[in-house]
């Protein structure tokens, strides 16, 4: 199913329903060399640190999902959720926890909002614009864009459908995010990228090195908004 690509939306509607974030950690960081990317450094903060102080205040909870021993997170003060499914199977994977870890401890919350661990400067509206965005297409689910490029990880997630995904995963071991939500209306929000593409992700070494030089090129990082 064809994605509907939408310009984020101006108006944003007065009540949206309440979303848990995961701030997805889960993966290997073999492109940075292995250990917790997360924890890496920008401007003097983690990575984990950047993206929770975006997404916190936009979310009625959340969550990290990272495999492991939780204690080398425990800084951030987030309850930690593992993947269910063996073998680092991917974002996915680390949604599916989210979504399980939403229905059996925050039953009124029937929307999860994903991000990537390592985009240090993710939209202060994001997930209102995905929300808007999913009623005024009739969509089921919401990714981000930038650039001309959605970008999956960043998404919006019906917990309805965690026995769909379930299955997804562990019976038809499908890994890729795409795959997946085109079986579904979906509809994908657009954001400027100016002065900084909010959905920057340091994946390599070198990326964080870029990472560096724009957060010295920008006036203060809490004005990228």
């Amino acid at each position: 199913m064809t994605p509907e690509m939408t310009e984020a939306p101006t108006a944003l509607p007065d009540a949206l329903p309440d979303t848990l974030g995961v701030v997805l950690a889960g993966g290997l960081a073999r492109r940075m060399g292995g250990g917790d990317k997360p924890l890496r450094l920008l401007a003097g903060r983690t990575l984990l640190d950047h993206v929770v102080e975006r997404v916190a205040p936009q979310c009625a909870g959340l969550v990290l999902n990272a495999n492991g021993d939780p204690a080398r997170f425990q800084h951030v003060g987030l309850p930690v959720v593992a993947d269910s499914v063996p073998g680092f199977a991917g974002p996915l994977a680390g949604i599916l926890a989210a979504l399980d870890w939403a229905a059996l401890t925050r039953p009124e919350v029937s929307w999860v909002v994903s991000v990537a661990a390592d985009t240090p400067w993710l939209p202060r509206d994001l997930v209102a614009r995905l929300q808007a965005a999913r009623v005024a297409q009739a969509a089921t689910l919401a990714v981000a864009a930038s650039g001309g490029h959605r970008h999956p990880v960043i998404g919006l997630w019906s917990v309805a459908l965690r026995e769909q995904l379930r299955h997804a995963l562990v019976v038809e071991d499908l890994r890729k995010i795409d795959r997946w939500t085109a079986r579904y209306p979906l509809v994908a929000v657009d954001w400027p990228t100016t002065p900084v593409d909010p959905f920057f992700n340091a994946n390599t070494v070198e990326d964080l090195a870029e990472a560096e030089r724009l957060a010295g090129e920008i006036d203060g990082m809490s004005s990228v908004s």
